[in-house]
């Protein structure tokens, strides 16, 4: 934190993310966690704090669209920290019924003492609030999605290409809410009463996934992390997308499993959750520093058929071809699935993404050869865009007659003819597609 170095509060570390976010192109996820940790935040706290940062990057062109009907001094010659405490302040009289307006008026100047050095900051935060208090009923309206719900226009056009007819603003509404925490019990270790009875011993609300058995909704978490039930492996927190994608490839026990782009290692693990940890996993990642996390989040479930292994899925390794029973390609993607979950990849440059699906193909192409005959490759990703996903699958299934799609059924979903895209406001899930794919024998 740049200003106000003692400060603990869910506001004051909020701002320092947001900061961070900005200034370093830090990732909100992961910027937010480290914060939280060094705060020492409670459960109450850290959800706060999340549901801070979160909000101003979800509605951040909304509120710049106030701020510029509202502030008489131009957006672009505030400082930094004080045009982000102002979003803060705005985001919280407009969608936090729960925190008094006082308070977050009175919170935002004060961090407007502590952050510039400018004395009439604090004056100018104060009016502006207060401005927006008095004028909340009388100021304009976005016309555009695109500002309604901050959402660039680029991204905009392109979802509105992908998604289901008449379902856009759905699915933009969908980006900006805030998606329940889903965790997978270990069977390995425990069962699922048993783990409902030890998340409510540590203060964690937790219900019954409305369709996937063996999950939980909690709320209430923090750091889940901090748990003594997580630090003992009791469970494993996964959306429910990447919990069926592994589904619909079936693993069964015995088998020798290829995850060809595995950190951090959630499919990994559940996987092996699914082979009751018979059998093999090879779990590889492009950088070598990413497999200790598999290594240890493996220990921590207990888990011991699983090795890692240092691999760029585009470069082929004449030992394992034609090894594995199975082959899990959730391949390097634009992430447009999960902006409910991090909501500043909306901000990327579009141009960012045209590259991707070239390496896509390369992976699959490339992954391909280490199906054993009569094996399965399951190609996923957590985007929704058809030129990373069915367009991708198509063309290799031209180039490769040897692999055809395969069926299956999956729970809350249904019947899927081997290629599946799920939508957040339609499922519930990441928005996320999957493809499974049979090699002949």
């Amino acid at each position: 934190m740049e200003k106000n170095n003692s400060a603990s509060s869910s506001r004051a570390v909020a701002l320092e993310v947001l900061v961070a976010c900005e200034k370093r192109h830090a990732w909100s996820d992961s910027a937010l966690s480290a914060a939280i940790r060094r705060a020492e935040l409670s459960g109450r706290d850290a959800a706060l704090t999340s549901r801070l940062c979160y909000g101003v990057q979800q509605n951040q062109m909304l509120l710049l669209y106030w701020l510029e009907q509202l502030c008489r001094t131009p957006v672009e010659q505030l400082e930094l920290p004080i045009r982000l405490i102002l979003e803060l302040g705005l985001y919280q009289l407009a969608f936090l019924d729960r925190v008094p307006a006082h308070a977050a008026v009175d919170e935002s100047v004060k961090l407007a003492r502590a952050w510039s050095r400018n004395p009439r900051s604090p004056g100018l935060v104060n009016g502006v609030l207060r401005s927006f208090l008095r004028q909340k009923g009388a100021l304009s309206a976005p016309e555009s999605l695109s500002v309604r719900y901050s959402h660039p226009q680029w991204l905009v056009e392109l979802l509105r290409d992908e998604v289901p007819d008449g379902t856009l603003e759905a699915l933009l509404q969908a980006n900006n809410s805030q998606p329940a925490t889903v965790v997978q019990v270990n069977p390995l270790k425990t069962d699922g009463e048993t783990l409902l009875r030890r998340l409510e011993g540590e203060g964690v609300t937790a219900q019954a996934h409305p369709f996937l058995p063996g999950c939980y909704q909690v709320s209430g978490t923090g750091d889940l992390s901090r748990l003594a039930s997580f630090r003992e492996g009791l469970f494993q927190v996964q959306d429910a997308a990447a919990r069926l994608a592994v589904l619909a490839a079936e693993p069964r026990p015995g088998m020798d499993v290829l995850d060809a782009c595995a950190a951090p290692g959630g499919k990994s693990f559940q996987t092996a959750m699914e082979m009751g940890d018979r059998g093999s996993i090879l779990s590889c990642d492009l950088q070598a520093k990413k497999l200790s996390r598999i290594r240890e989040g493996a220990d921590r479930l207990g888990i011991g058929c699983i090795t890692t292994r240092a691999m760029d899925g585009r470069v082929f390794q004449p030992e394992l071809e034609e090894k594995f029973d199975l082959v899990l390609a959730d391949v390097p993607c634009s992430g447009l699935g999960i902006i409910r979950k991090k909501p500043d990849i909306r901000y990327k440059e579009p141009a960012s993404l045209d590259r991707l699906p070239e390496i896509q193909r390369a992976i699959v192409d490339n992954v391909s050869r280490y199906v054993a005959p009569g094996g399965t490759l399951l190609y996923s990703t957590c985007t929704v865009l058809r030129r990373e996903n069915q367009e991708v699958v198509s063309a290799f299934l031209s180039g490769h007659p040897g692999f055809h799609p395969e069926a299956f059924t999956l729970p809350g979903v249904g019947d899927c003819d081997g290629m599946k895209t799920l939508w957040p406001h339609l499922h519930g899930t990441d928005g996320f597609f999957m493809a499974k794919l049979r090699r002949e024998t």
